[in-house]
């Protein structure tokens, strides 16, 4: 007899707001208190030999870890290939696999907005910012935005927009692997939340950027392996004929063939261009995400990190959507998958959609069993929770890049830091960091973080990358614009997310159809205000300053687009 993975919350509408932000969980999992599961110890073992494999990689990444560099950008010493791999690997959250994979469960053909949303920001960063961002910066983002501005106050707001989204980002992760935990492996909420924290602490503050690279790595590799056996075993059922698949799944949904059309997850146009504003904009603009490109050699390893990235996520989008649809025909024609109930007359009965154990974002685990059994269970399980642990430790080494490199170093102690004081700094924040990521998923246990992702999202479209791209690519930009424009951008986010319905009904409790502002995603207005806030205050901006600032541009043009003066790779 299987014991149930049971949880208090439905999917809806407020699991594709969490799936916006990649996190760890679709809102329906997170909402209210899950039962522990039976202790799986398939998957714990597996795990177990994941952890203890990656600490020794952490243990030797240590040894090649000395100077700044190292910490911050593995000396710059990562291959395109596997730059490209790592970055599919924090990128691919288990919100990629489990929500999107459980969206397509529910709403067919729609839960594709989100993947090809997510997929569509790649090319942007390509073309856009991955060559400018190698050749200007060293170790963060903020190195290219103040390029040519004043350092203090524009690494200010660089540290805040990216601690923000980090925060955000990170109690999002956290509740969700205490959740997911206490569904897959049946450990305590709070033992999860110490595990998970304890070991990106210790990848972090030991290893660095080295060690978090090739946890990505490894867990890239775990996670696109185990997609493409289930995707080849749906496959393989219906003879490798996708039509054969489609046709199974309309007569086994409820939904039937409105599940191959589009418009039931986001019905009106301005939320839906707003939810494709956030999706792949906020992506240029994720720390996380951008630190990566100073791991490579140069200019060219970084286009061809984007490539690679590129490929893995489209092809484990595709298979997400090829997992969503399997999991309809032969999970959904299970009873052994579903909370049921017998009839007087013996009769088995159940909600295709409602009852599945585990909730809806339970989608694929159900089918890793039915398609590979228990230890393949164990495996995905495995890979779910290696999966969490790789984009938090990425998420913690790029917050506490923002103290150390962007605060302390730049902004305290004036650019007269050593690199041994530096490093010291990052390794006391990543500590701190942890401690309050693991005090933070405890507080936020029984709340619905649903909208902390799509927030974080929404910050990094706003204020991250709209500072970025100007300063980058418009030479009237003047510190006054950027700092103006980039906080305004972020707190019009802020302010709009508190107001829509995600938080002012659902969150705060208050009537349906009360919310001030009547989107989930405010994108698309908190994009203008920043870009317009950035002119704005720029051209009105006089200044002495603003003119040197302007005039500078031309030396920052030509480094961008040759190289010339950029820092390399370390010597090993």
């Amino acid at each position: 007899m299987r014991a149930p993975l049971r949880n208090a919350g439905g999917l809806g509408a407020s699991a594709a707001l969490l799936a916006v932000g990649g996190s760890a969980w679709a809102a329906g999992a997170l909402d209210g208190p899950a039962t522990t599961q039976a202790t799986n110890w398939s998957a714990i073992g597996m795990f177990l030999a994941f952890v203890v494999f990656t600490l020794a990689i952490t243990k030797w990444a240590a040894s090649k870890t000395k100077s700044a560099a190292d910490f911050y950008a593995a000396g710059g010493g990562i291959t395109g290939f596997q730059n490209g791999l790592a970055i599919a690997g924090d990128y691919m959250s288990a919100a990629s696999f489990l929500g999107i994979s459980g969206l397509v469960f529910v709403s067919g053909f729609d839960g594709l907005i989100y993947s090809v949303g997510w997929l569509v920001g790649w090319p942007i960063v390509l073309f856009l910012i991955a060559e400018r961002l190698r050749n200007l910066g060293k170790f963060t983002f903020a190195d290219v935005a103040s390029y040519r501005l004043q350092q203090t106050p524009i690494r200010l707001l660089s540290a805040i927009g990216t601690l923000t989204v980090v925060a955000f980002y990170l109690i999002a992760q956290m509740v969700g692997a205490g959740k997911l935990i206490q569904l897959l492996f049946g450990l305590p909420y709070l033992w999860a939340l110490i595990i998970v924290g304890a070991l990106m602490i210790a990848y972090v503050t030991f290893g660095g950027m080295l060690a978090t690279t090739w946890v990505q790595i490894i867990k890239a590799c775990m996670l696109l392996a185990g997609a493409s056996f289930m995707a080849f075993m749906v496959l393989w059922h219906f003879s490798f004929s996708p039509e054969s698949m489609f046709r199974a799944a309309t007569e086994i949904n409820p939904k039937g063939l409105a599940i191959m059309s589009p418009g039931s997850l986001v019905t009106d146009p301005i939320s839906a261009i707003s939810l494709g504003l956030a999706l792949m904009f906020g992506t240029a603009g994720l720390p996380h995400i951008l630190m990566r490109f100073f791991t490579v050699s140069d200019a060219k390893a970084a286009r061809k990190s984007v490539f690679y990235a590129t490929g893995f996520i489209g092809y484990f989008y595709i298979l997400t959507f090829i997992i969503g649809f399997g999991a309809i025909t032969f999970v959904m024609t299970n009873p052994a998958f579903y909370n049921t109930v017998v009839g007087a007359d013996g009769a088995i009965t159940f909600d295709k959609v409602k009852d599945l154990i585990g909730g809806t974002n339970m989608a694929a685990i159900h089918l890793s069993e039915a398609v590979g059994g228990n230890l393949f269970l164990g495996f995905i399980s495995a890979v779910a929770f290696a999966t969490i642990l790789a984009v938090v430790a990425g998420l913690t080494l790029a917050g506490a890049s923002a103290v150390s490199h962007d605060l302390y170093a730049s902004v305290f102690a004036k650019g007269r830091a050593n690199d041994v004081d530096e490093i010291r700094v990052s390794k006391i924040a990543t500590v701190c960091l942890g401690i309050l990521a693991i005090y933070l998923g405890y507080v936020f246990e029984q709340q619905n973080v649903a909208f902390m992702v799509g927030l974080a999202f929404a910050i990094a479209a706003s204020c991250n990358f709209p500072v970025l791209l100007m300063s980058m690519f418009w030479k009237g930009l003047t510190t006054k614009g950027a700092l103006i424009g980039g906080l305004l951008g972020l707190i019009s986010a802020v302010t709009l997310v508190v107001l829509g319905p995600t938080v002012w009904e659902k969150t705060l409790g208050n009537p349906a159809g009360s919310a001030p502002f009547h989107y989930d995603n405010p994108a698309l207005f908190s994009m203008t205000i920043a870009f317009v806030g950035i002119w704005l205050f720029s051209v009105l901006d006089r200044s002495q300053t603003a003119r040197n600032e302007s005039a500078a541009y031309e030396a920052q043009y030509i480094r961008s687009e040759t190289g010339l003066g950029a820092a390399g790779a370390s010597a090993h």
